[in-house]
């Protein structure tokens, strides 16, 4: 028989729970599926936990053993589990949604069980929200590794068949999934995400000083790119792009990519074609506490992604107060606005974009300002207002039976 542990700030309860509660509905944050590493899905779970503990909400969290402390920290009004240290592996994981995770939820009288990743329990008890994050998997399965794209067009079907409400962060991600994969738009709620202000902000002449003498850069300009190294990121346009631009220049900039290894074999053969005078940097991950500076202290960020559900990335950069170039597929412009700047995804394209930029120093600080100034239209708290709002209806909806 499983172990639960309970948590309403520093007191634990065993398998009874006091009655705390008022009259909104009880909801059940299935965490488990958030990786170690703290990606997008990650920072979307963390801040969403965090912003509706702060807004009062009747929350539990479920989580990876790993993962308890932190979520209390995050919580501390919330009621924080930890599953098996099976759940782990990712096929022990969806046996335990499948199986165990619904016996949770009657047993802990949730109203509303919300899966903030694709996959959700086939049976529930109660009423099921789940976020889809983007479309991708339908439009361009070639980015993702054909057993990735084929599970998650599996479990996006079944969340829209089954789910009493969908959400995803972005108008564009609601329409890609009405026109592919037959998506009731009743049944969807846009809500954007918001941004970590205490960790994506203007940095300090400190912070920028400290990534400069972390990377080896001196006092060299660096175009800075943030995230995961896989096809749909773009990157080896990105590196042949850079290449492009500041050829024949007298004093190039370094380009510094920061983020995991992904599984795009034409990183490394971009890479080698670079001529030897112009310095491509691979950073791999960053600590947290660097990603203020390295993104506000770059001379620009380049993001030319090839779609995004949302764009936290470009985001988070223009929190930083960053001149951003990005494109302008699928959700970006949503997050962008007339606050970045915008290219095609081709090499060439990639290279105008950034001799442009290079060579009109007023215009990256005017878009580093206005950056800044519409980052601030996205917040956590309007991100968990939109969630409570998203759970109350579902809520409903499952009462009527749909």
């Amino acid at each position: 028989m499983a172990v639960w542990e309970f948590r309403v700030g520093n007191r634990a309860f065993g398998n009874t729970l006091p009655d705390v509660f008022g009259a909104e509905p009880r909801v059940l944050i299935d965490a488990t599926a958030v990786p170690a590493d703290r990606g997008g899905v990650g920072r979307y779970v963390d801040s969403l936990v965090a912003a509706l503990d702060a807004l009062g909400a009747r929350l539990f969290v479920v989580c990876q053993p790993r993962d308890l402390d932190l979520y209390g920290q995050l919580g501390p009004h919330t009621e924080v589990l930890a599953a098996p240290e099976a759940v782990a592996t990712r096929t022990a994981r969806l046996n335990w949604e499948q199986t165990t995770l619904p016996r949770l939820v009657r047993r802990l009288g949730a109203d509303v069980l919300h899966s903030p990743h694709y996959t959700a329990p086939v049976a529930n008890p109660a009423a099921s929200v789940v976020t889809l994050h983007d479309a991708t998997f339908f439009t361009d399965a070639v980015l993702h590794s054909s057993v990735k794209a084929r599970f998650f067009r599996v479990w996006t079907r079944s969340a829209l068949r089954g789910a009493d409400l969908c959400v995803v962060p972005s108008a564009a991600t609601s329409t890609e999934l009405v026109r592919v994969a037959g998506a009731n738009r009743r049944r969807i709620q846009i809500i954007p995400h918001g941004v970590d202000t205490d960790r994506f902000h203007p940095p300090s002449l400190d912070e920028m000083a400290d990534v400069r003498e972390g990377l080896g850069l001196g006092n060299a300009e660096y175009v800075a790119f943030l995230g995961a190294l896989e096809p749909r990121k773009n990157v080896p346009a990105l590196i042949r792009g850079f290449a492009q631009a500041v050829r024949g220049r007298s004093r190039p900039p370094a380009l510094v990519l920061a983020g995991q290894p992904g599984w795009d074999s034409q990183v490394e053969r971009a890479l080698d074609a670079v001529p030897h005078r112009i310095r491509v940097i691979r950073s791999g991950y960053l600590p947290f506490d660097w990603l203020a500076g390295f993104l506000g202290g770059a001379q620009l960020v380049a993001y030319p992604s090839l779609g995004e559900g949302f764009g936290l990335p470009v985001l988070e950069a223009m929190a930083c107060a960053a001149c951003v170039l990005t494109t302008r597929r699928l959700s970006i412009p949503e997050v962008g606005g007339d606050a970045v700047a915008y290219c095609g995804v081709g090499a060439g394209d990639i290279a105008a974009g950034l001799t442009e930029l290079f060579d009109q120093p007023s215009r990256r600080a005017e878009l580093a300002t206005a950056a800044q100034s519409r980052s601030k239209e996205f917040s956590w708290a309007s991100t968990a207002e939109g969630h409570r709002e998203a759970y109350d209806r579902a809520h409903l909806i499952h009462r009527r039976g749909r």
